[in-house]
């Protein structure tokens, strides 16, 4: 789906405030040159550009050739590979951050589950992980995404952020809001970010 979607993704969801300050509120956590994994990593921006920028290194994972085409073009100082992140061999407490913005809602809730197991697995212990999803109670619902075929499985706000405690997490913030995609006829999508620290 993404790989016919490229930049117009990008462009239809840049005016994200609250996925800005979610950015800024785990930069203000993370230690001077710290290394970041990013699944779905999607264009690169604004996460990788904005982690890079501040002098970390990212490494951005994506199944979409096309997104890691374009975030290696746009982001030219972070690594992105196109792989499964669950096929992707990675050592064990290697990562101060991992990121995870909306990049769970394709799978499915043991996949969602597997994923934040295994960022736990990769995180230092004390290390963040930066997510987002959308907050509704639904298992694979077919709809339409910016005009591609999708369907989407994800969580409640309590239920996920239990999936996240339930990981090895800690949750140090959680804030929720509406957002409008700059799409034609977009309507408004709950969104919530959580900012976690591996117990």
């Amino acid at each position: 789906m993404f790989d016919a979607l490229g930049t117009d993704y990008e462009e239809a969801f840049a005016g994200s405030a609250a996925h800005r300050a979610s950015l800024e509120q785990l930069l203000e956590v993370l230690p001077p040159h710290a290394r970041v994994l990013d699944i779905g990593s999607g264009t690169g921006r604004p996460t990788a550009l904005t982690l890079t920028d501040a002098g970390h290194t990212v490494l951005g994972v994506d199944v979409s050739p096309v997104m890691v085409e374009i975030a290696a073009r746009q982001v030219p100082g972070a690594e992105f590979r196109c792989v499964d992140i669950r096929e992707l061999p990675l050592e064990d407490s290697s990562f101060d951050a991992v990121c995870v913005y909306f990049a769970l809602l394709q799978m499915s809730r043991e996949e969602q589950a597997d994923v934040l197991r295994l960022a736990g697995r990769v995180l230092r212990p004390g290390g963040h992980l930066a997510l987002a999803t959308v907050p509704l109670d639904v298992e694979g619902v077919s709809g339409t995404f910016m005009g591609q075929p999708v369907e989407v499985t994800s969580f409640g706000e309590k239920e996920f952020t239990a999936l996240v405690e339930e990981a090895g997490f800690t949750v140090l913030s959680r804030e929720s809001n509406m957002f409008v995609p700059a799409l034609p006829a977009a309507v408004p999508e709950p969104q919530m970010f959580l900012l976690a620290r591996r117990r």
